[in-house]
């Protein structure tokens, strides 16, 4: 069809398989592929029952991601997620030596961490003016600070009943030699859920209006201050679910347990296309950076490549995902201008 102007206008939608291999993510799933073939090559070791034997260790990180998705798009953040982690497997420890069933040292962690998670949201919404980043900060120090009371500065515990550890900790056996971790199946399936939730449903989509626009939120009826309220505890939440977990692969906790595990949930989120700022970005492309994450740091461990290299090489990669969209805009513009 010919405009005004005498150009030819095709209305022809753009292909949806294009759509997808050219959206963020489609091409982390292109890079999740290509760190494994990379990774393959680089370590003689590296195949699918290596990574399913050392993934248990690096999925717990998982489950912090899954909530901090929905923090970051309101527009907020939480950096007490580390510390949270540290008391509740403390607690978990703490309880599983009185000799406890092991049901019970599973509600005492997670109701510990589902109070701290309450806590930093009880102190949001009732002070909204505090910035959460100053409010978490100061409960990161005061929940590890927690446990430095309780184990003493420098100390750990471990957990004398391990049994009830070494069960959440098994695999499903499929075939021979393939043992697939139970830790898994639940990352992916709690990943579905929210991911539903979070694009499917009105509470989802009431989430994104926060992180827009906070006050037009709150005046087209939204209750802004009770979905802040109930992020931030399922926050802790998962926080103890991810203490219950991390105990399990190393039967203890010290007063070092989920240093830095806020940083790397941040980076999962953000590497995964969710924008800092809010009201932008996607479950799904949290998780696949995650895997992205966890691959990397197992394929690179394997030919024990330093910590902290495997640290800058992520570092380099976030700051990729953050400028990439930017990049691609300007490149849009100038075709555009071009033709």
């Amino acid at each position: 069809m010919a405009g005004k102007s005498g150009r030819s206008i095709n209305n022809v939608p753009e292909s949806s398989i294009k759509k997808i291999l050219f959206s963020w993510e489609g091409i982390l799933v292109i890079l999740l592929i290509g760190i494994n073939i990379f990774c393959s090559f680089f370590s003689e070791y590296y195949n699918l029952n290596s990574v399913l034997r050392q993934m248990p260790v690096y999925l717990a990180e998982v489950f912090l991601m899954i909530p901090m998705a929905y923090i970051l798009i309101l527009g907020e953040i939480d950096i007490s997620v580390g510390s949270i982690v540290c008391l509740s497997a403390t607690t978990a420890c703490l309880v599983c030596n009185t000799g406890a069933p092991f049901i019970v040292v599973i509600l005492a962690t997670l109701l510990v961490g589902t109070v701290c998670g309450a806590v930093n949201a009880t102190i949001l919404t009732q002070f909204t003016e505090l910035p959460p980043m100053i409010v978490t900060l100061a409960t990161q120090i005061i929940f590890r600070g927690i446990s430095e009371i309780v184990l003493g500065s420098g100390g750990s515990i471990s957990a004398t009943n391990t049994e009830g550890f070494s069960a959440i900790a098994s695999k499903l056996k499929l075939g021979e030699g393939l043992k697939i971790p139970y830790i898994l199946f639940l990352v992916l399936i709690l990943s579905v859920v929210f991911a539903i939730v979070l694009g499917k449903s009105t509470f989802g989509r009431r989430v994104y209006a926060i992180g827009t626009n906070r006050l037009t939120a709150y005046y087209s009826g939204v209750h802004v201050q009770k979905i802040r309220f109930l992020i931030y505890t399922v926050m802790g939440t998962f926080s103890g679910l991810c203490a219950l977990f991390l105990v399990s692969s190393s039967f203890g906790a010290n007063t070092t347990t989920g240093t830095g595990f806020e940083m790397d949930a941040i980076a999962m989120a953000v590497f995964g296309g969710i924008l800092s700022t809010g009201g932008k970005g996607n479950l799904a492309g949290g998780v696949i950076s995650a895997f992205i994450i966890v691959c990397l740091r197992i394929g690179l461990g394997q030919r024990d490549v330093h910590a902290q290299v495997i640290l800058l090489i992520l570092g380099v990669l976030l700051i990729g995902a953050v400028a990439l969209p930017n990049i691609i805009t300007q490149i849009k513009r100038k075709l555009a201008v071009k033709r």
